[in-house]
C-alpha cells in the first residue's frame, strides 16, 4: 500500500516537524513560558469568571441533532462485518475507502454507547455491533503486547502506511471498550473486553522509562519520541496505572507540566493544538479532583478561555474570526492538513476555523462554545454535512472541506453529551480500571 498523504498522518509526527521548523507566527502575542511546577511552586489560575449558563430547550434540541448525525458517520462509515472505524471519509462522494483508525474505532464504541442511551439505535443492533468490533479486535486484528497499530485496515485488520503500534491510540480504543463494558453490562461484551484491556503490557512500554514512548514498530523498535509534556498523555498514563494485569510502575509525575501565561491567565499547556486539553477529558472526570498539581478541569476551562481570546486577537489579522467564530485545533486546510493553533500561534494560521475545535470545548466554556456551534450551523450551511460539521473551513476563502475525521467528529459527540448530561463521564469512571489509575496517581476530591 502507498505511503500515507500528508493529509492523514499521525497529528503527533505534524507537531514534531513543526516544532523542529519552529514555525510560529510574528503578529500574533507570544506567551511567556513559566516555570515548571514539578520544580517549584507555581500558582495557576482558578477558573475565569465566565458567564452563568444553562441549557435551554432549543440548546439541548441543537446538541441532540448534532449527536444524532455525528452517529451515522460511526454507524455509516465503518465496516458492517468488523465494526472498525474509517479514519475520514469524503462526503461528497460514496467513500471506498478502507483505512482505520484504533482511535476512531475507540471513539466509535462510546458512540454506541451515547447512540443506545439516546434511542438513535437499538439496544441489540448496538450490541451487536460492539460484539462485532470486540470480537475482530481479540482474534484478528494485529498488535503487538496487546498495542495495535495505529491505522489499519478496517476489513481485515492489518497495519495500513507502515504505521506505528499507537500507545495513545490504543489508549483511546480502550477508553472506547471499557465504556462499552460498563454501559451494556452484558457477559459476553465483558469478557471480551477484560481479555483485550488485560492482554495490553504496560510494563513492557515502559520497562526501561518513566516517559512512555510514542509507539513501536517492527522495523526499528521504540519510537524515540517519549510523551514527556502535558498533552492528551493523561489518560494513557491513568490506564497503566489502573492495569491489575500488567500496571505501569509510579510514572505520573514523570512527564512536565509546563506553565504558560496569557491575558493574566496562569495554566498548564503545550505548544500543542488545542485538542490537547479535551481528548483526556471526553471520559476521564476530573471535576472537583486534583493530584498535587493541578485542577486539570480547571486547567482546560482556563486554557480554552485563553484560546478563545487568542482567536479573537487573532480577528486584527484575520476577519472572520470573533466571538461567534473562532476554533482552531489540527485539521484540514487549503493546503492539506496542518497542526495549528495557539497561543502562542503556530502553524500557517489563515483564517481556517475547527469546529472541533469549539465542539471539544463545550463542557469548559459551554456558552462560548454554543455559541460558535449555532453561528456555524446558520451562517455556514456548506460547513455542515449528513455528519455534523466538516472537519475545517475558511469563510475567508470560500473553502469548505469535502471531509470528516473519525476523531474530531467524536470529540464532538462526546463532550455535547458530557455537557447535557455527563453521561460518559459518569459511565467510564465507574470502571475499576479508571478508579484505580486516578488513585495511584493521587487524585483527591476537594
Amino acid at each position: 500500500m502507498n505511503n500515507p498523504p500528508a493529509s492523514r498522518a499521525a497529528r503527533r509526527e505534524f507537531l514534531r516537524q513543526l516544532l523542529r521548523a519552529g514555525a510560529c507566527l510574528p503578529f500574533a502575542a507570544a506567551l511567556p513560558l513559566l516555570a515548571d511546577p514539578q520544580q517549584q511552586d507555581v500558582r495557576l489560575s482558578p477558573a475565569p469568571a465566565l458567564p452563568p449558563y444553562s441549557l435551554t430547550p432549543e440548546d439541548d434540541q441543537f446538541l441532540n441533532e448534532m449527536e444524532r448525525v455525528n452517529f451515522q458517520f460511526f454507524r455509516e462509515q465503518a465496516s458492517p462485518l468488523t465494526g472498525m472505524v474509517k479514519d475520514r471519509c469524503n462526503v461528497q462522494i460514496e467513500d471506498q475507502g478502507i483505512v482505520g483508525s484504533i482511535a476512531a474505532t475507540g471513539f466509535g464504541l462510546t458512540a454506541l454507547c451515547i447512540a443506545e442511551k439516546r434511542g438513535f439505535i437499538s439496544r441489540g443492533d448496538a450490541l451487536e455491533r460492539v460484539f462485532a468490533v470486540l470480537r475482530f479486535l481479540w482474534k484478528k486484528v494485529p498488535h503487538h503486547r496487546g498495542f495495535f497499530y495505529h491505522f489499519a485496515n478496517i476489513n481485515t485488520g492489518e497495519r495500513v502506511w507502515d504505521s506505528e503500534i499507537s500507545s495513545v491510540d490504543t489508549a483511546i480504543l480502550l477508553c472506547g471498550i471499557l465504556t462499552c463494558r460498563e454501559h451494556f453490562q452484558q457477559k459476553d461484551v465483558a469478557q471480551l473486553a477484560n481479555l483485550i484491556f488485560s492482554r495490553v503490557d504496560w510494563t513492557w512500554l515502559s520497562e526501561d522509562t518513566a516517559l512512555l514512548p510514542h509507539g513501536w514498530t517492527p522495523e526499528i523498535g521504540f519510537l524515540p519520541n517519549r510523551w514527556d509534556y502535558y498533552s492528551e498523555l493523561m489518560m494513557m498514563y491513568l490506564l497503566g496505572l489502573g492495569s491489575a494485569a500488567h500496571p505501569l510502575n509510579p510514572t505520573w509525575t514523570a512527564w512536565k507540566r509546563l506553565v504558560f501565561e496569557y491575558d493574566g491567565m496562569r495554566y498548564i499547556g503545550s505548544f500543542a493544538p488545542l485538542f490537547v486539553h479535551q481528548y483526556s477529558q471526553a471520559w476521564f472526570d476530573f471535576r472537583g479532583k486534583r493530584d498535587k498539581y493541578a485542577d486539570y478541569f480547571v486547567n482546560s476551562v482556563v486554557a480554552s478561555e485563553v484560546h478563545r481570546r487568542f482567536c479573537l486577537e487573532l480577528g486584527g489579522q484575520f476577519s472572520d474570526y470573533s466571538d461567534d467564530l473562532w476554533g482552531i485545533t489540527a485539521s484540514d486546510s487549503v493546503k492539506g492538513y496542518v497542526v495549528w493553533g495557539g497561543p502562542p500561534a503556530f502553524g500557517p494560521i489563515d483564517g481556517t476555523v475547527v469546529p472541533s475545535a469549539s465542539a471539544g470545548s463545550l463542557p469548559f466554556v459551554p456558552a462560548a462554545a454554543m455559541r460558535v456551534l449555532k453561528n456555524m450551523r446558520s451562517r455556514y450551511p456548506s460547513a455542515w454535512t449528513k455528519y455534523g460539521f466538516v472537519n475545517a473551513f475558511n469563510p475567508l476563502k470560500n473553502w469548505y472541506d469535502h471531509d470528516v475525521i473519525g476523531i474530531d467528529t467524536g470529540i464532538t459527540m462526546l463532550m455535547a453529551e458530557n455537557l447535557r448530561t455527563g453521561f460518559v463521564w459518569e459511565t467510564f469512571m465507574k470502571t475499576p480500571e479508571a478508579q484505580r489509575g486516578m488513585q495511584r496517581a493521587g487524585f483527591r476530591k476537594y
